[in-house]
C-alpha cells in the first residue's frame, strides 16, 4: 500500500494578507494598531487643529481627536479643505450614551490620502446640542436624523429632522439607557 503524500493545505483567509489596493502597497503596523498611514497622521493633525486645542488620542487603528461643540464646524472645515487632510468622505456619525453625557462620534475617510480617523464631540445628556455637519458632508443627513430619532440630539441648524425610524409621536428615545424597555416574555 502506497504512503499517501500530504496535500498543502489551502491558505485560509483568515492567514491570507489582502491584496492591496490597486496601486497601492499594503500598509504595515509601525505602532500600538495604528499603520504607517496612522502614524502619519497622528503627527500631522495637531498643526492644522492648533486653534481648536483637540485632545488627539488612539483607539484601536484610528487617530481620535475630540473638540468641544463650539468648535465642531470650525475644525470639520478644516479636516475637509486643508490639502493635507482632505477629510472628503464622512463614513459614520453615530451617537454614545455614557449615562452622563452623550457623544457624537465621526468616523472620516480622506479618498484623497486613504487615512482615516475618529472625530468626537460631547453634548449634555439634558439637552444635547451639537451642530449639524450637514454642510460640511451631506451624507450627515440621514445620520443626524437617527441620532435625532434614537437620541435625541439636536443637529443644531439641520435643514429637516422629520422622522426617520419612529413613528411620528413616538415618545421618547430608545436609544437612550434611561429608555424604559418593558420585559419580553417568550411564548
Amino acid at each position: 500500500m502506497a504512503e499517501e503524500q500530504p496535500k498543502d493545505p489551502q491558505p485560509s483567509p483568515e492567514t491570507t494578507p489582502a491584496p492591496a489596493a490597486k496601486g497601492h502597497a499594503p500598509a504595515d503596523p509601525v505602532g500600538p494598531g495604528l499603520d504607517k498611514r496612522g502614524e502619519a497622521l497622528m503627527a500631522l493633525l495637531p498643526g492644522p487643529l492648533t486653534p481648536f486645542q483637540p485632545e488627539v488620542t488612539t483607539a484601536l487603528d484610528e487617530v481620535v481627536i475630540t473638540v468641544t461643540s463650539d468648535q465642531l464646524l470650525k475644525a470639520c472645515d478644516v479636516l475637509k479643505e486643508d490639502a493635507s487632510l482632505s477629510f472628503d468622505y464622512l463614513r459614520c456619525l453615530s451617537v454614545v450614551d455614557y449615562e452622563t453625557h452623550l457623544q457624537v462620534v465621526y468616523h472620516l475617510w480622506s479618498r484623497e490620502h486613504r487615512h482615516k480617523m475618529v472625530l468626537k464631540v460631547d453634548a449634555s445628556s439634558e439637552s444635547p446640542k451639537v451642530p449639524s455637519v450637514i454642510g460640511v458632508w451631506r451624507g450627515a443627513d440621514w445620520f443626524e436624523r437617527e441620532g435625532h430619532d434614537l437620541f435625541g440630539v439636536d443637529f443644531e441648524g439641520h435643514p429637516d429632522l422629520k422622522v426617520l425610524l419612529l413613528y411620528e409621536g413616538f415618545e421618547g428615545h430608545p436609544g437612550l439607557k434611561s429608555f424604559p424597555f418593558h420585559d419580553y416574555q417568550e411564548w
